[in-house]
């Protein structure tokens, strides 16, 4: 029972020139997923991608049901301008469509956002060979066979096959009542006093902006190192086992952050739309980990309960948004104080926006060991500096779109 998708290592990644990209890289990846590209590419009605890097370009386009590339952008639907380490950390994984935008590093010229995160499983397609999600290629068994009930919930009790087996499935679990509620209230007054102490430019925290205008904290960084009430639920035997659950030898990330999740925000990251962990990229570096929402206040339909999407770990399709071609039906995880969700990385979810009462949560997980012969390599742009400075991804998802396209970029929908 794994959910180990991994296919790339760490130590392999390196800088690749321009005409390197080009003329090897994809020239090589056209002939090996050249049909299995096309085919994604068809399926998804995508218009040509012209990929303009330092004064050369490249169009990827459909023929005869193959993907090939011709030099040049004058047929592109799509074209993104970026420097020759930007083009390097696309076709490597390094960076997807999405954290490319949401880094400052590509500029679209024609077409629109959805249209370029659109290109995402086309390209994983292409030089990783995942095959593009279509209509019915994913189904749910349970562990004897049957059907999967995947309005499912467990308890820390229950049979660690079947628990296991749920999640290699269905890509989430909803664990009841793990923790107390005296638990949780003394990680919700850290919350509490952390958020009170934020600063919008401390490096520490996320802000959002109310229908009011008002801006406010609603993310604490590095809230493991601040809160030692938290700490112990964590370290403790009842959150641990969820490391060993698929036999694949997951390791507490020694991390987590403090959300709340006020009524009314109208801009900001707080209610994140339909996406995966992965949706910036190193999906074949890192998936799957776990991520594991505490549940601290409870969460239902009125207080913003957590969406996911079933089996979408195992589907290739858009990682920022929910395709409209994608066959797969969302729940809505309600929680009560103390229980404990997880969902894979590459599992697409959202944060439903609270309409009558607010919520807190706690967001940690485990991730991975290295793989045999890998070896991690620091990159700044998953430092924590970088982790905070994501406060302001919807200013920059905005500046690399092309101001010219007629449809404009609405989190959380598609095309």
């Amino acid at each position: 029972m794994s959910i180990d998708q991994r296919t790339r290592l760490l130590k392999d990644e390196c800088e690749l020139g321009r005409d390197e990209v080009f003329d090897e890289v994809i020239a090589t990846a056209l002939r090996t997923h050249g049909d299995l590209a096309g085919r994604g590419a068809a399926y998804k009605d995508a218009l040509p991608l012209g990929l303009s890097v330092d004064g050369r370009g490249m169009t990827l386009r459909v023929r005869d049901g193959v993907m090939v590339a011709s030099p040049g952008l004058d047929d592109a639907g799509v074209v993104a301008e970026m420097a020759e380490d930007a083009l390097s950390d696309l076709v490597q994984d390094s960076q997807s469509t999405m954290g490319l935008a949401m880094t400052s590093r590509v500029r679209l010229t024609a077409g629109d956002i959805n249209e370029w995160i659109g290109w995402e499983p086309i390209l994983r397609a292409l030089l990783d060979g995942r095959k593009v999600h279509e209509t019915g290629d994913v189904t749910f068994r349970a562990l004897d066979g049957g059907p999967l009930d995947l309005d499912r919930s467990f308890t820390i009790d229950d049979d660690r096959d079947e628990i296991a087996h749920f999640l290699t499935e269905a890509g989430f679990l909803h664990i009841e009542n793990v923790f107390d509620e005296a638990e949780m209230a003394r990680v919700a007054d850290d919350i509490d006093e952390w958020i009170a102490r934020a600063t919008p430019d401390d490096g520490e925290s996320w802000w959002a902006t109310d229908e009011d205008g008002l801006d406010q904290a609603v993310r604490v960084l590095f809230f493991y190192e601040k809160s030692a009430a938290l700490r112990e639920l964590v370290e403790s035997d009842r959150y641990q086992w969820l490391a060993s659950l698929t036999g694949d030898g997951h390791v507490h990330k020694g991390g987590a952050e403090g959300l709340v999740k006020p009524l009314g925000i109208v801009k900001g990251l707080s209610d994140l739309p339909w996406h995966k962990d992965c949706g910036q990229g190193r999906h074949s570096y890192m998936c799957n980990s776990m991520t594991c929402g505490i549940s601290v206040t409870g969460a239902d339909r009125v207080s913003g309960a957590l969406g996911v999407i079933p089996g979408s770990h195992r589907a290739n399709t858009m990682a920022t948004g929910r395709d409209p071609k994608l066959d797969l039906a969302p729940r809505m995880l309600e929680t009560t104080t103390g229980d404990v969700t997880v969902h894979c990385s590459d599992t697409l979810h959202r944060a439903h926006p609270p309409v009558e009462r607010p919520r807190k949560v706690v967001y940690s997980g485990f991730g991975l060991p290295l793989l045999p012969g890998d070896e991690a390599k620091p990159d700044q742009r998953y430092s924590r500096a970088a982790r905070a400075e994501l406060t302001d991804v919807q200013d920059r998802i905005s500046a690399a779109d092309n101001p010219d396209a007629s449809r404009r970029y609405t989190p959380g929908r598609g095309r």
